[in-house]
């Protein structure tokens, strides 16, 4: 293109576009605004017209029932610790987890779960913290069934929080040793329900761990405490805030991967959760939870059992930085992530925004 004085001779030479005045273009936004009507029988936006129109179609609604309220419990008294990677989450001493128990039962939230944070010195390759009647999580039970027996308290099984090591096992020579492992799991799960715990939760992932616990407790007289498998628990990097919530992040050596699902596998859950409905769970559990909303969707339509699922502490860290930062609505982002286990086939969910969302959900949120 020639270009002469700085602009190209075609530009120079050809008209100049007409400029519209204003007059013409209100003209012609109006006539765009008065096109005639699509030919449309169906139109899906009349039912997202109003606010009521919206509720009354609605498929999918989460309420306080669905939810199940993590808390972290720590020695000493009247004490409410902070976790740095867990924002508004923190470890409590068991006269605090009354407390909150209290907040639970006040918000109509039905079940609690208890992690305890093991002092090093309590720690040692055995575990052996687990099975003390006097640890942390039996006190914990103790104390919040005195004063609220009518609250849920689902307690975790596994040797994590208690080991030196920071596996859910023993181990020997390197190796997760699983017999050896299920039995001190048994009298783990014992010691819990001696304490007044209502669901026994097995999260450690080793083979036929629920078969044992349901006989055990049979035989002692709790044939009324339920369990809650941890059916698919996948290996996972979600579950990084957790560890230094329980103080196992700096002692775990090594990972997790010989006994905890490979995030891959999605045929392999199917056969986990079948295996234990088989051996007496109650109710099965998917963990992490976004990530595995597949998961969630494949076993509860396979198997059509109680279903709930874990919104684990890299999912709640993630959410509660971003809404820290200004990044994205902190509540409404709570509250989707939320629908959207129970859209996914969720029962219930694992939360640690609980309390939070039940508040919201109480105030007609």
């Amino acid at each position: 293109m020639a270009i002469k004085f700085g602009r190209p001779i075609e530009m120079r030479d050809a008209p100049r576009p007409k400029t519209e005045s204003k007059t013409e273009s209100k003209a012609e936004s109006r006539n765009a605004l008065s096109a005639p009507s699509l030919d449309l029988a169906v139109r899906p936006r009349r039912n997202r017209k109003s606010e009521w129109a919206r509720r009354m179609v609605r498929e999918n609604v989460l309420t306080t029932d669905d939810l199940i309220w993590p808390l972290f419990v720590v020695d000493g008294h009247n004490k409410r610790s902070a976790i740095a990677s867990m924002p508004g989450v923190d470890r409590l001493s068991v006269d605090q987890a009354v407390r909150d128990a209290e907040r639970a039962m006040k918000l109509e939230i039905p079940c609690i779960a208890l992690f305890p944070y093991t002092e090093a010195s309590l720690r040692d390759e055995h575990g052996s913290e687990a099975v003390n009647p006097e640890n942390l999580v039996c006190q914990s039970v103790r104390a919040i069934k005195k004063e609220f027996p009518d609250l849920g308290v689902l307690c975790d099984v596994a040797l994590d929080p208690f080991t030196s090591h920071g596996h859910d096992g023993l181990i020997e020579d390197g190796r997760i040793l699983n017999d050896e492992t299920v039995a001190v799991l048994v009298r783990q799960a014992l010691v819990q329900a001696e304490a007044g715990c209502d669901i026994i939760a097995p999260s450690d992932m080793m083979d036929g761990r629920v078969g044992a616990i349901r006989e055990a407790l049979d035989a002692s007289g709790f044939l009324d405490v339920q369990i809650m498998a941890y059916a698919a628990k996948y290996a996972s990097a979600f579950y990084g805030p957790f560890r230094d919530a329980i103080g196992s992040a700096k002692t775990l050596s090594g990972d997790k991967r010989t006994y905890q699902m490979d995030s891959a596998n999605s045929d392999e859950a199917l056969r986990e959760v079948e295996l234990d409905i088989a051996e007496g769970a109650d109710m099965v559990m998917v963990k992490p939870g976004m990530p595995y909303l597949d998961i969630v969707r494949r076993v509860k339509d396979t198997f059509a059992m109680p279903t709930f699922v874990y919104q684990v502490s890299g999912e709640y860290a993630m959410i509660a930085a971003a809404a820290n930062n200004g990044w994205i609505d902190g509540e409404r982002a709570m509250m989707e992530s939320l629908l959207g286990f129970k859209r996914a086939g969720a029962d219930g969910i694992l939360t640690y925004f609980a309390a939070q969302a039940a508040e919201k959900l109480k105030a007609g949120g």
